[in-house]
């Protein structure tokens, strides 16, 4: 919303979800099943707040068979690492996704150990791009961006204080926003 996407709407799973966020009332609140159903989104992102209950894993199902850039994090990255159906669903795609998990859920991806994942971080991305026909972020200092045609980019900005809780969020919500806006997947994450 800040970053300039447009109009924004949040999908909230569970019962006595809010009607409107008093907070930020001109995000738009809505049943998840309908956002993912609405042929007008051009941008979905999930996975933070996501959690790993069969609703999760039916509504990202029902995420990765849409025609929107799908910016995937946290939970959802979770959910397909656990999931080979969501895999498959993933790696079928035809709209673009973007993928950016920090070290150990890339290593859930790629099902090794994290250690690997960091004793090889441009390879570790390049390989869940590959893998997943997606562009992938690996958080972290020196975050690297792959794209599944094997280019990769290594971002040399930020600090210490990125490392805080909800900065991943953040940039799930950045690049959405980017991507909203039509800024191609990879320059979106790359951004």
């Amino acid at each position: 919303l800040k970053l300039g996407a447009g109009k924004v709407l949040v999908g909230l799973l569970g019962e006595g979800a809010l009607a409107v966020d008093p907070l930020q009332p001109e995000l738009m609140l809505r049943k998840p099943d309908a956002l993912v159903a609405d042929a007008a989104m051009n941008v979905i992102a999930i996975g933070p707040g996501l959690g790993t209950d069969p609703a999760a894993q039916r509504l990202l199902s029902q995420t990765l068979r849409s025609d929107a850039v799908c910016v995937l994090d946290a939970d959802a990255l979770n959910l397909i690492a656990q999931y080979a159906v969501l895999q498959s669903g993933l790696q079928s795609r035809k709209a673009a996704s973007i993928l950016t998990p920090h070290p150990a859920e890339a290593a859930r991806l790629l099902g090794v150990k994290t250690a690997e994942v960091q004793a090889d971080r441009v390879g570790a991305a390049l390989k869940l791009a590959s893998r997943y026909r997606a562009v992938a972020v690996l958080k972290g200092a020196g975050s690297v961006t792959a794209a599944p045609d094997g280019r990769w980019w290594i971002n040399a900005s930020g600090n210490p204080g990125m490392a805080g809780g909800g900065m991943g969020d953040t940039l799930t919500g950045i690049v959405a926003g980017l991507a909203a806006q039509l800024v191609p997947p990879e320059l979106a994450a790359i951004a």
